[in-house]
């Protein structure tokens, strides 16, 4: 597997292309063909770590990819590295041009760029494609400016991504990721009440800088490293009204007909479908009942799917 990189690793001349590439999605992917087309250099991607938004209005950025799980797909679409730039005040503040020169052209050494129509950098956003042109005149360095996608709803983006998972909306998410939505936590120890009332649950420890679909239950795959197959799963995504209604947001996985200590595991959950919002019960032997029939409902669901 490829690995995250400083600039000062990087393995060059580079065929690069630039921008956070968060979720992987159609748009992301022909930029990703054009730097893989250039096969006498290092296909490269460069991203700015955190985001700029974070460092300069301190807004939280949650991730649909982390850097981490971006690395088997980049390596799958022949992507070569994955550069990290740290982000700062300082580097916000450099002008377009001494970003070209100083970065793109001394440090990673790049031969070709490949960019979207609307890319804009350096400093209060001032450097956009005809700054590129400019700064590779009489050099050997080629430019390939990707046009914006769009469908038929609209231009395809992550933000459309984020929008459709926070509506749970999960197989439209999917289909312009051009996969399956996933994320991956260590199971942690809970308060046990899953067991007490039947129904075991696995505990997850999320990064919290990835972004989670829409607060529910959902029917579920769930995998992890100590078993071949994914496991039909049913998932609380959010508080639990029920048990504990100051509780935080949570992820519980209960694995419907397996009786396994997961405790310490790391699983990937692959949500499919949600099946109801949250209620809050006045009891915990009504809550039973209703994850008995949420467990009925996300089996006929994999039927469906199988």
């Amino acid at each position: 597997m490829i690995s995250l990189i400083s600039p000062s690793e990087i393995k060059a001349p580079t065929s690069i292309a630039i921008g956070s590439f968060d979720g992987l999605h159609e748009g992301h992917r022909k930029l990703i063909e054009s730097v893989v087309q250039n096969s006498q250099y290092i296909p490269t991607i460069a991203s700015f770590w955190p985001h700029p938004r974070e460092v300069l209005f301190g807004e939280t950025r949650l991730r649909l990819d982390l850097p981490e799980e971006k690395l088997p797909l980049l390596e799958n679409l022949g992507i070569e590295q994955l550069v990290l730039i740290p982000f700062d005040k300082k580097l916000s503040k450099l002008s377009a041009n001494y970003f070209l020169k100083d970065i793109l052209f001394n440090q990673l050494q790049t031969k070709s760029i490949s960019v979207g129509e609307n890319f804009r950098f350096g400093y209060k956003r001032e450097g956009d494609i005809n700054t590129i042109r400019e700064s590779i005149k009489n050099q050997n360095i080629a430019l390939n400016i990707i046009p914006l996608l769009e469908d038929q709803y609209g231009r395809i983006s992550s933000s459309r991504v984020r929008e459709l998972l926070l509506n749970s909306d999960l197989d439209n998410a999917s289909k312009l990721l051009q996969r399956p939505y996933s994320f991956s936590g260590k199971v942690v120890k809970g308060k046990g009440l899953g067991k007490e009332i039947g129904f075991p649950t696995a505990n997850l420890e999320i990064d919290g800088r990835k972004f989670l679909p829409g607060v529910g239950v959902y029917a579920a795959w769930t995998s992890t490293a100590k078993f071949k197959d994914k496991i039909p799963s049913i998932m609380n995504l959010g508080p639990q009204p029920t048990i504990d209604p100051l509780s935080p947001s949570a992820v519980e996985v209960h694995l419907i007909d397996q009786n396994i200590n997961l405790y310490d595991f790391k699983l990937t959950i692959q949500p499919i479908k949600k099946i109801r919002s949250q209620i809050k019960f006045p009891n915990l032997s009504e809550l039973s009942q209703q994850i008995e029939n949420d467990r009925n409902m996300a089996k006929e669901i994999f039927k469906i799917i199988k």
